[in-house]
């Protein structure tokens, strides 16, 4: 049974994000941003800004189910903090093994630990002894740190470890996200493990969704950037895999889905930080709705959180709709 899951991203699919782009319709199931566990244990608050969600049944206003994610090199920290989500009935603990942030690598967190596939496996199989039975282990990864040479290694080492599941970005932390994503190892990997692989990287339409799929042989899909650019394309897909029509969603639908997002934004975020979010989403929608250009442009030099919104709210009028968009 295929699915797509909506993928974990620092700074971008936040839980404002997260609500849009689920009702909008398509996705199956979330990861939430990494919490970062260093030597002690996490604070409720840090968890419910970061994951309000856990306040509702860990699912969406629409119902997707949200997986906390945790990042982190301690494993007795990480499955002490892990078994605590899972008290307060977490449906799974993510582990991060993929971030390539410079500032998380410093630390020991993300993708430098693949450079360790024994202590991958430490910390995978401690969250494993700390969890019930009935809440899985899963984890994200890269290729490597630089290169391929322990990929499938860590690999093993995550699924000898209990892993559940394995996430796999099909490029190196040294990659970034520069193009293109490799997806011949993502069936490398599934080969070398017992566990169901999640194929990640380079999925930004349907065409691209069913080539990944055919080349990496697996069911499950994990998109980020490419969800955020067509919030649509999981519904896409849906409609698809299920033989329906699969037309993509004009601007005149997309825009009401903004100022919703804003609005939220604003709830969560001081006024002088929230219409640097709305140009973020603007910038990627951008490839794909020549009206988001347009607004972005319009936008770009304003700072003032109620300017922005009355330029938002205008945003819909007819000198954007004429201008047309393309589809994912």
């Amino acid at each position: 049974m295929h699915s797509v899951i909506l993928a974990p991203m620092e700074g971008l699919v936040d839980a404002p994000m997260r609500d849009i782009l689920t009702r909008i319709g398509g996705i199956d199931r979330c990861v939430s941003e990494f919490i970062r566990v260093t030597d002690g244990p996490l604070h409720p608050a840090a968890l419910h800004r970061i994951l309000p969600e856990s306040r509702q049944g860990w699912r969406t206003a629409a119902g997707v189910p949200v997986h906390p994610q945790l990042l982190g090199s301690d494993p007795d920290w990480l499955a002490h903090n892990g078994a605590w989500l899972a008290d307060l009935g977490a449906p799974a603990v993510d582990l991060n093994f993929g971030c390539p942030a410079k500032t998380v690598n410093r630390h020991r967190g993300g993708a430098t630990l693949l450079r360790e596939p024994e202590t991958l496996y430490r910390i995978v199989s401690a969250m494993r002894a700390a969890l019930p039975a009935r809440v899985p282990v899963t984890a994200k990864m890269r290729l490597g740190y630089s290169d391929t040479s322990q990929t499938l290694e860590c690999a093993r080492a995550l699924a000898d470890g209990g892993a559940a599941e394995i996430a796999v970005h099909a490029r190196t932390r040294e990659q970034g996200y520069r193009p293109p994503a490799d997806w011949t190892w993502l069936a490398r990997v599934r080969e070398a493990v017992s566990v169901p692989v999640v194929a990640n990287g380079d999925v930004v339409d349907l065409q691209t969704y069913r080539e990944i799929r055919r080349v990496s042989g697996c069911e499950q899909v994990m998109i980020g950037r490419g969800l955020v650019a067509c919030p649509d394309l999981a519904l896409v897909i849906q409609r698809s895999c299920s033989g329906e029509a699969a037309a993509a969603m004009g601007w005149e639908s997309l825009h009401p889905w903004l100022v919703d997002f804003y609005a939220q934004v604003r709830e969560r975020v001081v006024d002088r930080h929230v219409p640097g979010r709305l140009k973020q989403w603007l910038a990627m929608l951008a490839g794909v709705y020549p009206q988001a250009r347009i607004l972005f442009d319009q936008i770009r030099r304003q700072t003032c959180a109620d300017q922005v919104a009355e330029l938002l709210e205008q945003g819909s009028a007819a000198q954007l709709l004429a201008a047309p968009s393309s589809t994912c």
